[in-house]
């Protein structure tokens, strides 16, 4: 059972000891942070409480990144952002906090407590995830390491931790609501100025060649390509939630209420997905900006926050309490009895997996979001409602639809592999977070959604029009490099900098 941890930088709710010393050394060895999900330098509660924990130990802090090349399906798509982003990321560490990046290759499970015991450490702190692989992952770990090392884990990624927010599994946004805006005075606080390690580190001369790198594993998920629209890493990640060209908060805020359930109108929502899933920039961090413009758009702010926390943080509560998270088992009783009594109800059309992942249905609708997720990797959130709705109707089961919906989510969305993409599939297809509607045909009491409903929200001749202009413009430039070159690397440090 995990207790709390004490710290003087972190609140102690957000931080639980999954592995307390059973041996002390004679003179205690470093820490290291573990770090998966909370790929940034600024607003991260995980590095905090590593350096914290250091300076009152007197031990140097590194940071340790262990790379899957294959993390749930993982292509160049979602690694070539991650290890763009990373890249800078091990620069400024290194640069402007001395503290020293290692990066693996394998199975955590292997590196990471042959890395404790090589240097010797007394602590590991990890970064959260609901995902259970990941919890599967620190089990393992927890049996490998010395008894002298301590594990500490800390949620750097929900503003109120998802144990203290519940100890159960929600039913819904309206149960889990006002857990969280109680404890928001608590949590939603600024964060602490990083302390400079008072001990650093022994380091021999390392050099990871990030090119080389990127190119290897990006040609193994080459047939799902990287995106061009959204450019990784923590600058970029800041001047989509605030920069004064084209900053969500500064320039398209005032639009998102009216217009964020419009697929052609794209540019009213924030952007900020691909960054809040790897952990590029903290959710903490785009909520306290948000409050500071709240009386110039009170309405769109009090939206956007019910998105970026309330909804964001009741995904990853269905992930961390209910282990099934992927598959029908998880759906609630009513939906699952629901839907196996209309499993063998006749379609009008069944479409393959292949069918499917090429876009060829009789729907031109539907066709025209699986197309824009496949290029562009990324679907509009109403798009992928109907688009998985209809993944129900089409197939033979619940079961075979929720299979798919999920790997053409994790394959193609740049967001893919994540709580919210779990919980978006169950809300379509098993209703989780929903409530029992009219009973119809195949999806029982599902909620129903359907092309004439689209024709009745939005253009949808205009949508279709837009993402044959956008496939072909993406199919256009295909081939040509990526801008990552040193200059723009010097840019990015620059603006990282303020200079």
């Amino acid at each position: 059972m995990a207790t709390t941890a004490t710290s003087t930088a972190v609140q102690s709710g957000r931080i639980r000891v999954l592995k307390d010393q059973f041996q002390q050394l004679p003179q205690p060895g470093p820490v290291v942070y573990w770090m998966f999900r909370d790929q940034r330098l600024r607003d991260n509660w995980a590095l905090v409480h590593a350096v914290d924990q250091a300076n009152r130990l007197n031990v140097p802090v590194a940071v340790a990144f262990n790379l899957f090349d294959q993390f749930l399906g993982a292509k160049a798509r979602h690694l070539g952002f991650m290890l763009r982003g990373l890249k800078q990321l091990h620069h400024e560490i290194e640069q402007t906090l001395q503290i020293p990046f290692f990066l693996f290759q394998g199975e955590a499970i292997d590196t990471i407590p042959s890395f404790l015991q090589q240097c010797g450490a007394s602590l590991l702190v990890t970064d959260f995830s609901p995902l259970r692989q990941v919890r599967g992952w620190k089990e393992e770990i927890i049996k490998r390491v010395p008894d002298h090392v301590s594990i500490h884990e800390v949620d750097a990624h929900n503003i109120v931790p998802v144990w203290v927010a519940s100890n159960k599994l929600e039913y819904g946004a309206r149960t889990i609501r006002r857990k969280i805006n109680n404890l928001l005075p608590d949590y939603l606080i600024e964060f602490p100025t990083l302390k400079p390690q008072i001990k650093k580190w022994d380091v021999t001369d390392r050099v990871i060649d990030w090119e080389i790198l990127i190119e290897n594993v990006t040609r193994k998920g080459a047939e799902v390509p990287e995106i061009r629209w959204c450019e990784p890493g923590e600058v970029a990640a800041r001047e989509t939630l605030m920069g004064n060209k084209n900053g969500f908060l500064t320039t398209r805020l005032k639009n998102y209420s009216a217009d964020r359930n419009n697929p052609l109108k794209a540019n009213a929502l924030s952007g900020l997905s691909p960054y809040l899933h790897f952990g590029q920039i903290s959710a903490q961090r785009c909520a306290l900006e948000a409050r500071k413009v709240r009386k110039l758009n009170p309405q769109a702010v009090d939206t956007f926050l019910e998105e970026l926390i309330v909804r964001r943080e009741l995904s990853d509560n269905f992930c961390y309490y209910q282990p099934h998270y992927d598959s029908l088992e998880g759906a609630w009783d009513w939906a699952r009895v629901s839907l196996m009594e209309h499993a063998l109800d006749k379609r009008e059309f069944i479409y393959t997996k292949e069918q499917l992942e090429k876009a060829q249905t009789a729907d031109l609708l539907w066709n025209a979001s699986q197309l824009e997720m496949v290029h562009y990797g990324k679907m509009h959130g109403f798009m992928r409602m109907y688009w998985a709705k209809k993944i129900l109707e089409w197939t033979s089961s619940p079961q075979e639809a929720l299979e798919i919906a999920i790997y053409l989510n994790d394959k193609y969305h740049i967001d893919g592999r994540d709580p919210n993409g779990y919980v978006g599939c169950m809300w379509s297809i098993c209703g989780i977070h929903d409530q029992g509607w009219k009973e119809r045909p195949v999806f029982g009491k599902i909620r129903y959604m359907n092309y004439a409903g689209c024709k009745r929200k939005f253009d949808v001749d205009g949508y279709i029009a837009y993402v044959k202009r956008l496939v072909g413009d993406i199919k256009k430039r295909k081939g040509e490099p990526l801008l990552d070159s040193k200059a723009k690397q010097v840019i990015t440090i620059r603006k990282l900098h303020g200079k």
